[in-house]
């Protein structure tokens, strides 16, 4: 945080250290063995289950819920990590809600799905820790693939490629593999360290090399032309890099949320991390859920987000809304903000209110400003600079199939690539099939 963006309200330490431990524990503790079976006895195992279309890597969530139920958890892992080998995060951060448990029968007919992600965790720990790989390499191809962004859609490219033989460079422009796993999302939904435990744990099947510090296109490092000059192939998944602008009159006040969640998460001490009385984000989407919600943990008297839609049009999903407001935060619609100021006790946020017509959403004269000691921006965030000759649609890489992009031996997925929808179970299944085409490739078929 730099000197500008400090105010008299923000301190470290506002809470004991017994606080900071409950208010970061584990949002959605794991089921135990017994818990596991009983939630795996409500699932119908459906014939045509429509939790699976819902799921974008495709896990056969019947099969691996009837392996749980049947005793064998670790078969049940292998079948979930065989489509998606970031189903123990995936378990933890998903919009299960939105996707397979939004789908299952028992919610239509109940309002009470089974519990899907709690079950996938079950199976993805109780083989994690046992420190089990359940896939092997195959013989070596003698190609060589260079991935750009240890993300998910990173990993599980790399991971894929290797396992078909492949030998893999994994670049990454931080210094801990993991992407927005490590760096992105609330503390309390992976605390232990997990992110970094499961990229330990996918890092056994070997044949993958890092290297770290490593941004494409940056002095120094490299270029896209001198990688497709060293591997026959080129996987892109470095995410977004940028953090899009408020343009307007005192955002240098502000912080963006990213920022400072990649700030909480590589903390050691979360007494060190000082956070305002009065805390601002302005956004919607989870990003913005999960920078209010923990700066209320941290000790903020009060958090607010404010979003210039209304509620039902946030992208955070309702739960994530939900857990919002059970846990502070306050929530305001309809305002967008049109300056920051700085006064003498911290800063005013100015807002301007809105309406919807039907021309799309207008700016009303009626201002008001909200006081704040720290003011957070979550409003998205962009590709970064990309190399001559890459095309690009709607400000990502434009891709066609599984992930091919207009550069010969060059694909792309997740975030940076255009289809994703910023979820970290969609850049999963796009880095896999990606991997998938660019064997395919590679093998001449």
């Amino acid at each position: 945080m730099t000197t500008s963006q400090l105010t008299p309200g923000i301190a470290p330490g506002r809470l004991s250290p017994e606080q900071y431990c409950e208010n970061f524990a584990d949002v959605a503790p794991p089921l135990n063995a017994h818990e596991a079976r009983v939630a795996a006895d409500r699932c119908y195992f459906c014939h045509d289950a429509p939790c699976v279309t819902a799921c974008p890597t495709s896990i056969d969530i019947p099969l691996f819920i009837r392996q749980i139920a049947t005793g064998t958890p670790d078969a049940a892992a292998k079948t979930i990590l065989s489509q998606n080998i970031l189903g123990g995060m995936c378990a933890r951060v998903c919009p299960t809600e939105n996707l397979c448990e939004g789908s299952c029968v028992r919610e239509t007919a109940e309002g009470k799905p089974v519990e899907i992600g709690l079950l996938q965790r079950f199976a993805t720990d109780t083989l994690m820790e046992k420190g089990a790989h359940p896939f092997a390499r195959a013989a070596e191809t003698g190609k060589r693939v260079a991935v750009v962004g240890a993300g998910p859609a990173g990993l599980s490219a790399a991971h894929r490629l290797a396992m078909k033989g492949h030998s893999v460079t994994l670049y990454d422009a931080r210094a801990k593999q993991g992407g927005l796993n490590e760096y992105g999302i609330a503390s309390y939904k992976a605390p232990g360290r997990f992110a970094q435990a499961e990229v330990d744990w996918l890092m056994q099947i070997g044949g993958i090399s890092v290297v770290q510090n490593w941004a494409l296109g940056r002095a120094g490092d490299g270029t896209l032309e001198d990688l497709l000059a060293e591997f026959d192939a080129v996987f892109l998944g470095m995410g977004l890099a940028g953090v899009n602008a408020l343009r307007l009159p005192g955002e240098e006040l502000a912080t963006p949320a990213t920022e400072f969640i990649a700030e909480l998460r590589q903390s050691a001490d979360l007494a060190t991390l000082p956070i305002g009385r009065k805390v601002v984000v302005i956004g919607g989407g989870m990003t913005a859920v999960d920078a209010a919600v923990q700066a209320k943990l941290l000790g903020a008297e009060t958090s607010t987000i404010v979003y210039r839609r209304s509620q039902a049009e946030m992208p955070a999903s309702a739960h994530e809304q939900e857990h919002a407001a059970t846990s502070g935060v306050r929530i305001m619609t309809y305002a967008a903000p049109v300056a920051i100021h700085k006064v003498a006790d911290g800063l005013e946020v100015e807002f301007a209110r809105t309406e919807m017509t039907g021309a799309g959403l207008r700016k009303l004269d009626d201002t008001f400003r909200l006081k704040a000691d720290q003011v957070f921006t979550a409003i998205g965030q962009a590709l970064g600079p990309l190399p001559d000759g890459v095309k690009t649609a709607g400000g990502k890489i434009a891709v066609d199939g599984a992930g091919r992009t207009s550069v010969a031996k060059v694909w792309a997925g997740g975030d940076c690539a255009v289809g994703g929808d910023d979820l970290t179970v969609t850049a999963v299944a796009e880095g896999r099939d990606a991997a998938e085409d660019i064997h395919q490739y590679l093998m001449g078929a």
